[in-house]
């Protein structure tokens, strides 16, 4: 019977290889095998690089950071930043517990404020404020844009996150859009932009549709869409065991 372990093989050390395929993964500190490579500043991380040597990968991943990752936004990438009416935004909590959600709104309503700033509109929702509360905690986001009609490509954007009242950015740009529902805004410092690429991406059709930016209206909402309504959950004997 096939061993459900991988068997890479590269250039990492056998201790190396073994914290990194073992389960449960050990909450351990890991020496980065490329940190003594004679460059300066090398992207990725830790994980990265231990998985490239292991895989054998390194000079493909190399090539990739050389032709490919960027550190600020370039021409090309505010162009296509411009013209994208959503996104997909990953978010972690101190502990490294883990958000992505979806952010949508008229082309453009992501906005680079200049090459190394963009910033996209928080609006009224369910109250939970999910990812804004793990940027509170860890200001690592991760946003992806792709392109699923023209072009078929997709671009990363990783940087540290900050959460700014609507009045605070506006005071510095005051040609951002206004919307019903509008609180705040997610400015997103940039520390990497590369491509995703087409390979994998369907090719979509858009179709007209009236969209409530913004709304409150539960049914235009989904309202109870899974029916978990009602379903019990572990918390609310606590919750009801503590106010009792």
């Amino acid at each position: 019977m096939p061993s459900a372990t991988p068997n890479p093989t590269g250039t990492a050390e056998a201790h190396l290889l073994d914290l990194e395929l073992a389960e449960p993964r050990p909450v351990l500190p890991v020496a980065d095998p490329l940190a003594d490579a004679d460059e300066d500043g090398l992207p990725g991380s830790t994980g990265e690089h231990l998985l490239q040597c292991a895989y054998g990968s390194r000079d493909r991943a190399k090539k990739f950071y050389d032709d490919q990752l960027l550190d600020h936004l370039n021409q090309a990438m505010i162009e296509f930043v411009g013209r994208m009416d959503m996104a997909f935004v990953a978010t972690a909590d101190a502990d490294g517990e883990c958000d992505s959600s979806f952010r949508a709104g008229p082309p453009g309503f992501l906005r680079v404020l200049d090459d190394r700033h963009v910033a996209y509109p928080e609006y009224r929702g369910n109250g939970v404020h999910a990812s804004l509360g793990n940027v509170s905690e860890n200001p690592h986001m991760a946003i992806l844009m792709v392109d699923f009609y023209r072009d078929l490509i997709g671009l990363h954007i990783n940087g540290r996150a900050s959460v700014v009242e609507d009045a605070a950015v506006r005071a510095g740009h005051p040609d951002l859009p206004t919307a019903r529902h509008l609180e705040r805004w997610v400015v997103v410092e940039v520390e990497e932009a590369y491509i995703h690429c087409r390979k994998h991406i369907p090719h979509l059709r858009p179709v007209d549709r009236s969209r409530d930016w913004g709304t409150d209206d539960v049914k235009r909402k989904g309202g109870d869409y899974f029916g978990a309504k009602g379903t019990p959950r572990p918390w609310h004997d606590v919750v009801q065991t503590s106010g009792a």
